[in-house]
């Protein structure tokens, strides 16, 4: 049922759209057939003048629904801003007609039509979104005392917030405190620099927005943001405290070097790690290990399980400039002893190249690809390197007294597999855990229905949109960074620090302003259960990327309205359909689908209806009509905040109502690609069995349906994935459905 509206539909002629359609004939027909009461023609809608016209009607004709049917709503989104009160949706005329399709012609004008029908039957059954605005805590929790965690403590304390640091050792430091000395990161890049850490410490304690608890361990993490509920012990000591975001920087561990006896490592002494390395340089005995008698010469294996298959399949990044630099800690003990470094690339990001091309020129140090295929005991305490594949072409043998494993980083958030299984007995807060729920490195101890702490990738980093937004992760308000988000270096790590000391202040501010953070920005809606009719199917809490949902004994959702993206995955999980945005609704996409006006089967107009993901499909249509790529003007296309959002219903009332195909189109989902809301263009994927059982009940070809994703950059696949199925709808034939 239609909400009491006063609706002014608002029509630019400007950018070619005039050119292309007849735009008074297009406000008749469509004031017309809507009855909307106002609707204007404009040359220039986005001038000035146009938008004290659009402001005076809103104030004379008492309108609280606005519609511009102009350019792209990617365009000039701080020109069209309007009261409050007063909701407004915009209709590309420019990009999705105008631009991508044939000048005055009769399918280009019923194109045009359509949009703006259901621009206005969108609004016509949208409500005014109204923010919750909750008091909230301004404190940021930092967990982790390390280069990042001490960094981000400070930044967020020099812009005014309280900041609650917690570590789990006596003192704070971290691997950071353990490093000798660090690479050079000045020019001339050739002088080891001095460990700031005491300084940075230092400074940390001196700082009275800051309080640190060491000896310290999160019992518990509860609620949302702006509302983090923490119960930590510290020094044997229960204390809780609430907190409006939190920072994980947990750090990293070296790779067990124990998965490397191949190298030697536990079966001879004198094999040694790259850590244990920084410790002896530290303690001032950087001598043999085996016997405490001065080393003679010293061999480098970088990557030691590192871009393994069989270890760690990745690069850390920082194993390259860290042998570099330790190379210089035994030549100031020992000047002229031989070094050498067998590497499988040389990998020295950024400025470090320059300190890699000048300690490459060193007389006493001997580089060369090749991969180490044996490390043994000669019996009289030296080791034999075997290296094969090396830059000579042959195989070589180098003697050493010494041999360094250059072992990788670790996030303190990898756990076993072992370790993972799912389980369903109890979660951090002693009560029952939902089934599905997954053991996490127990770092945070969130209460969360999904876990104990944040989601992990593959190899134990915490998931996030790494492509766009690497410092979100997948639970709203908490924020990785550091070495526990990615391999890095103190340099890096301290930038990094920064990042996510910007991000916990925004998600605060957000919240204290009741508008959603990444990637809708802004948005003010919330998502609304009507729990009297919710069967207790857990979808919505199992497939919610972001642990926004914990559930009540018998299983109903508990929403964290805080937590929400406002992608609407749930929406479209829930068979019952009893969610629901002010603005974005089962109700509202169907309305739209129902206001199309659909030819009868004798007039062979074809009729399909696209669902694009506004994230990278919607953009990259725009890309598209930049370039006047052209496409069927059979296509309807309805954008929707994730592809994960959509509900089942909208295909059967779109091919109940007559609409010859559907074709759905979302972001790129695995391993190199990633839904902007995580798991949405993976979720709709899968429902895409249901969408096919849906046709078998319709007694409806399968062809009519299809699923496709793609990344922003691939625009020029759109018209062609548009003009491909036209041209299956038009050998499929005409919906049965059409003229019933």
């Amino acid at each position: 049922m239609a909400i009491d509206t006063k609706l002014g539909v608002y029509i630019c002629s400007g950018c070619s759209i005039g050119d292309s359609i007849n735009c008074q004939s297009l406000a008749e027909t469509v004031q017309k057939e809507t009855g909307v009461p106002v609707c204007k023609v404009n040359g220039w809608l986005c001038g000035d003048k146009a938008l004290s016209e659009i402001n005076e009607d809103i104030k004379n004709e008492n309108l609280n629904r606005i519609v511009i049917g102009a350019c792209s709503s990617r365009y000039l989104t701080d020109v069209f801003k309007f009261n409050r009160d007063v909701l407004f949706d915009r209709v590309s005329l420019r990009e999705n007609v105008a631009w991508t399709h044939k000048p005055n012609d009769e399918a280009t004008f019923e194109l045009a039509i359509d949009y703006l029908k259901m621009g206005i039957a969108k609004m016509q059954n949208s409500m005014v979104p109204e923010p919750m605005i909750l008091d909230i805590n301004n404190t940021i929790l930092v967990v982790g005392g390390g280069v990042a965690g001490m960094n981000a403590a400070l930044s967020s304390a020099k812009a005014g917030y309280s900041v609650i640091l917690t570590e789990k050792e006596e003192s704070l430091g971290g691997f950071y405190k353990q490093l000798y000395k660090l690479a050079p990161t000045k020019s001339p890049y050739f002088d080891l620099q001095v460990n700031p850490c005491d300084k940075l410490i230092a400074e940390v304690y001196s700082n009275q927005n800051i309080q640190v608890l060491t000896s310290c361990k999160i019992e518990k993490t509860s609620g949302q943001p702006g509302l983090f509920n923490v119960t930590a012990s510290s020094n044997g000591e229960l204390i809780e405290f609430q907190v409006g975001s939190i920072i994980q920087a947990t750090g990293w561990k070296p790779y067990d070097a124990n998965k490397l006896s191949y190298l030697g490592y536990g079966k001879y002494k004198n094999v040694i790690t790259n850590v244990e390395v920084e410790k002896l340089a530290k303690d001032g005995k950087l001598s043999r290990p085996s016997d405490g008698g001065p080393i003679k010469s010293v061999l480098f294996i970088q990557c030691a399980g590192s871009r393994d298959e069989n270890h760690l399949p990745y690069c850390s990044s920082i194993c390259c400039t860290a042998s570099l630099k330790q190379y210089y800690y035994f030549k100031e003990k020992y000047p002229d002893i031989p070094v050498y470094i067998i590497y499988k690339d040389i990998r020295t990001p950024g400025n470090y190249e320059k300190f890699y091309k000048i300690t490459q020129s060193q007389d006493n140090l001997f580089l060369t690809k090749g991969d180490v295929v044996g490390v043994t005991e000669n019996g009289n305490g030296s080791l034999i390197i075997d290296v094969d594949n090396t830059l000579l072409g042959e195989k070589i043998q180098i003697e050493a007294d010494v041999v360094v494993l250059a072992t990788g980083m670790v996030p303190s958030t990898f756990v076993e597999e072992s370790e993972t299984e799912v389980v369903s007995e109890s979660t951090a807060d002693g009560k029952k855990a939902a089934a599905g729920a997954e053991l996490g490195a127990k770092i945070l101890n969130l209460t969360y229905r999904q876990g104990t702490d944040l989601p992990t990738l593959r190899y134990g980093f915490p998931d996030s949109h790494y492509i766009c937004f690497p410092y979100e992760t997948r639970r709203t308000g908490i924020y990785a960074v550091g070495t526990v988000r990615s391999p890095m270096d103190s340099v890096s790590a301290k930038n990094d620090a920064y990042g996510a000391s910007l991000k916990a202040i925004q998600v605060i501010e957000n919240v204290r302003k009741g508008t959603a953070v990444h990637p809708r920005s802004g948005d003010t809606t919330y998502p609304d259960f009507f729990l009297q009719r919710c069967t207790q199917c857990k979808r919505c809490t199992e497939e919610c990327p972001f642990g926004t949902l914990d559930e009540d004994d018998k299983g109903t959702p508990k929403p964290n309205p805080n937590r929400c993206r406002r992608c609407g995955i749930c929406m479209g999980a829930c068979p019952e359909r009893i969610i629901s945005f002010k603005n974005y609704s089962v109700h509202i996409i169907s309305s739209m689908i129902k206001s199309i006006e659909m030819p009868d089967t004798e007039s062979e107009k074809p009729r399909i209806l696209a669902f694009l993901c506004e994230n990278d499909a919607y953009p990259s249509l725009d890309i598209a009509a930049r370039n006047k790529i052209q496409y069927s003007p059979n296509i309807r296309i309805i954008p929707l905040r994730c592809l994960g959002s959509m509900n089942i219903i909208w295909i059967a009332d779109a091919l109940s109502m007559g609409f010859d195909g559907i074709i759905l189109i979302g972001c790129k989902y695995g391993e190199d690609y990633q839904c902007h809301f995580i798991r949405g263009s993976e979720l709709a994927n899968r429902r895409m069995e249901n969408v096919q059982e849906k046709l078998k009940q319709l007694v409806l070809e399968p062809e009519r349906v299809e699923i496709h994703t793609l990344s922003i950059d691939e625009f020029v696949k759109i018209p062609e994935i548009f003009n491909n199925f036209a041209e299956t709808i038009d050998r499929v034939g005409p919906n049965p459905y059409k003229d019933m």
